[in-house]
């Protein structure tokens, strides 16, 4: 199987490509990647020299390009996680992420369709099996109250730049399946956390800040509630929908574990309270939670997320394993050995 995975230098595709690498040794795998802000290529060093492995630099808005990787690869599976994703960034340039999650997604469907299909519904003989895996996230259904959950049926109230342009993203996939017959799904994912995670994300910026001894900025009261999901856990599930599904079907994956931001960093500082307690006596500090400092809320800072999972649970029968105290461990673990 000839694979594109677009984004697949950035913190989820990296995981994703080392995770298809490992499991399915025969796959050819071609990486499209403009390698920007979030992008980074040390995240596949350790691949990069996998005979069914291949880079490509390039942007998923260059039509030209994508067909000529068509042409050149016989591509019969995307995976897209290209998208600009940082909400701060979408609130300062939103134009940026108009363009690529919104017209490179065009694109790839556009391309993809051509090389794959005679006419809707009518696939060519080589690409009957062919399909569209699109990756998105779980903030096009907007803000939750205290209770209840987001479900594949929830309707879409995007309230950033960023989550408008996925939510567009969303339908422009939606459309291809209805319109054209095309086999695409898409997968809605909560907060991802794990290696290779861009520094500028909550997690990362809490340990990073916590080591160096440097104010942990938190937004507001850090009462903002994610749930979070272990990017191997999300690989996982990802492979099992393109494998397993039914074609124009949406999934909903969460990694079952709410917490509030205050609740995160609060973990996080516990866990070096132990591993560096040597450096808190040295500074006469009794906690890494002195250091949290809350500053001015993000504009449009929706409150919640949490993902009903039931579908994915029943039909595919996927459960999250993760003990995320566990992982954050071993997380701040290679943080530390990175800074040693």
């Amino acid at each position: 199987m000839n694979l594109l995975v677009t984004g697949g230098a950035g913190f989820i595709g990296s995981n994703f490509i080392i995770y298809l690498l490992s499991k399915y040794p025969k796959y050819k795998i071609v990486n499209l990647d403009l390698l920007t802000y979030a992008g980074n290529s040390n995240n596949l060093k350790n691949v990069e020299n996998h005979p069914n492995y291949e880079f490509v630099k390039g942007d998923i808005c260059n039509r030209e390009l994508v067909e000529f990787l068509f042409e050149k690869y016989n591509f019969n599976g995307v995976f897209h996680f290209a998208a600009e994703s940082h909400v701060d960034n979408s609130i300062k340039n939103p134009g940026v992420f108009v363009k690529t999650n919104i017209n490179g997604t065009y694109v790839l469907l556009d391309v993809a369709r051509n090389h794959w299909m005679k006419a809707p519904n009518n696939f060519k003989k080589e690409f009957e099996s062919a399909r569209f895996h699109h990756i998105s996230t779980d903030e096009v259904y907007g803000s939750l109250e205290s209770e209840g959950y987001f479900t594949e049926d929830s309707p879409f109230a995007p309230n950033s730049p960023y989550s408008a342009s996925k939510a567009a993203s969303d339908m422009l996939v939606r459309s291809y399946y209805h319109t054209f017959g095309m086999n695409a799904v898409t997968t809605n994912c909560s907060n991802n956390f794990g290696p290779g995670q861009h520094s500028e994300k909550l997690i990362p910026t809490i340990i990073r800040k916590a080591i160096a001894f440097d104010p942990i900025p938190i937004y507001g009261s850090g009462q903002n509630i994610r749930d979070w999901l272990y990017v191997e856990e999300h690989c996982r599930a990802i492979d099992l929908v393109f494998h397993e599904s039914n074609k124009g079907e949406t999934y909903l994956i969460g990694g079952q574990n709410e917490k509030t931001n205050l609740e995160i960093v609060n973990d996080i500082c516990g866990i070096l309270d132990e591993k560096l307690s040597h450096k808190l006596e040295k500074r006469k500090m009794k906690s890494f939670k002195e250091l949290i400092t809350f500053v001015e809320d993000r504009a449009g800072h929706d409150f919640r997320y949490a993902v009903d999972t039931s579908k994915i649970q029943n039909e595919l029968k996927f459960e999250c394993k993760t003990n995320m105290k566990q992982v954050l461990n071993k997380l701040i673990d290679q943080y530390l050995m990175e800074g040693s």
